[in-house]
């Protein structure tokens, strides 16, 4: 009895359930599956505009999704970025240290920097082993120099450092008590200054003695001291000499110093050279030193056309940022019509700050479409003291929620109290309020500690 009576209970709430779980079908279910229903029981009114909500806040779900994927996605793809900047800047301050190490004579600390910057195995490491085995010798450690000359050979057999280890070999081997040899070089300083006198008193003389010292067994720090005299002399025949060096007839640190070199030239003529060193070298590190050339020697031409035609997008970033450096505005803007990339363009907002260009910032906030690209500018016109009044009008009858809080870092950044407490005053929204006032709080400033003060006393 009392088990029939529990299978009845059962039974019962078996279909309260399934009455709750239909009307629950109901409420969620989409307008064409009303429309399906018997036309004896029309959906009323209350249930379609339920059941049309319901479809709108699945459709915003899966655009938010979808926008948090893609974000996603590009926090990934800039991570990537970012550690390859990394890895870069890292070799490149392992390089530096090292050979600021060797110019002040602490030979073991660039012995550790080289040898590090080897084991990294990117692109220095040739030069990396050419550094150790010279500091290494400057050391005393002879053998360990020798076998570090062997590896860079045998490694690394077609790198333009081959001849200079070849030179230092020869030296190692004669400090090593070995046979002598009969073209080493003498005291690398009284060298330097003979040849800075010869330049001086017969500069085509001079020219030819320092192209000597430059194909010659001297070392790397010699032949750099005799580039840098024969930069001094800008004669056509020192011009020569420096393209010469600067199209790779030399070790790579070499090349980069002419280059640099060609860039305090100027002119037409220095732009060309440097063009053809441009385009005939797949090293980054050269092209950086073109790109460094241009920006002493003013060239905005060039660097736009780099700026448009880089396939490299790190080395296209470097161009833009350098069209900054040397307030190339008009080049800028030109830029950002031309460009439909969004990195792009946002690299070209940070450089229309460097160049100053508030005005191009202001109507890109104003008129571009691209909420990311607005906030940019936004940010920028932050950095630049954030008082502009188009950031005002902006703000006034801004929809999207980002630019608004955009607007607000833009007024903290730039110092623009004024600008928080009107908006502390007149927003709505009681986050946007609030962030405004947190923003005041941080900055110390009396008209913001003065609107703070009215905030207690209400």
């Amino acid at each position: 009895m009392k088990g029939r009576m529990m299978t009845e209970n059962f039974k019962q709430m078996a279909q309260r359930m399934g009455i709750v779980a239909a009307v629950a079908g109901l409420l969620t279910a989409g307008p064409g599956v009303l429309a399906a229903r018997s036309e004896q029981a029309p959906p009323t009114p209350g249930e379609v505009k339920r059941s049309m909500a319901s479809d709108e806040m699945k459709q915003a779900q899966r655009e938010e999704e979808e926008r948090d994927r893609e974000e996603e996605v590009r926090d990934r793809e800039q991570e990537k970025k970012d550690q390859e900047e990394e890895r870069t800047e890292r070799l490149q301050e392992l390089y530096d240290d090292g050979r600021k190490a060797l110019d002040d004579g602490q030979y073991g600390l660039a012995a550790k920097k080289f040898t590090e910057l080897y084991q990294l195995k990117g692109p220095q490491a040739d030069a990396a082993l050419y550094w150790l085995a010279y500091a290494e010798n400057k050391q005393g450690k002879r053998e360990a120099a020798l076998a570090t000359i062997a590896d860079l050979k045998k490694s690394y057999a077609q790198s333009r450092w081959t001849k200079d280890a070849a030179a230092l070999e020869m030296e190692v081997r004669q400090n090593s008590g070995q046979k002598p040899n009969p073209d080493a070089l003498g005291d690398e300083d009284l060298k330097l200054l003979a040849l800075q006198g010869i330049m001086n008193n017969n500069p085509e003389q001079g020219v030819a003695s320092v192209e000597k010292v430059l194909n010659g067994p001297a070392s790397p720090a010699v032949k750099s001291k005799a580039l840098f005299v024969l930069a001094q002399s800008g004669s056509p025949q020192a011009f020569e000499v420096l393209g010469k060096i600067a199209q790779g007839q030399g070790n790579p640190e070499l090349q980069r110093k002419a280059v640099e070199y060609l860039g305090t030239f100027g002119g037409k003529r220095a732009a060309q050279t440097l063009a053809g060193v441009y385009t005939s070298t797949n090293d980054p590190s050269i092209r950086r030193a073109v790109i460094r050339s241009y920006m002493l020697s003013g060239d905005r031409e060039q660097l736009l056309a780099l700026a448009k035609n880089e396939k490299n997008e790190d080395l296209k970033r470097e161009a833009i940022r350098t069209l900054g450096l040397t307030g190339g505005k008009s080049e800028l803007q030109q830029l950002y019509q031309s460009d439909s990339s969004t990195e792009a363009k946002k690299e070209i907002l940070q450089a229309l700050f460097l160049a100053g260009d508030s005005q191009k910032l202001g109507q890109v906030a104003v008129d571009e479409k691209n909420p990311e690209l607005r906030r940019a500018a936004i940010r920028n016109m932050g950095l630049m003291g954030g008082r502009e009044p188009e950031l005002q009008a902006i703000y006034a009858k801004e929809t999207d929620r980002g630019v608004k809080e955009e607007i607000l870092n833009a007024y903290f950044l730039g110092g623009n109290a004024s600008g928080l407490v009107a908006v502390a005053k007149s927003e709505k929204d009681p986050e946007l309020k609030k962030k405004a006032v947190e923003k005041l709080a941080l900055m110390n400033s009396k008209e913001g500690n003065d609107y703070l003060m009215e905030l207690l006393q209400k």
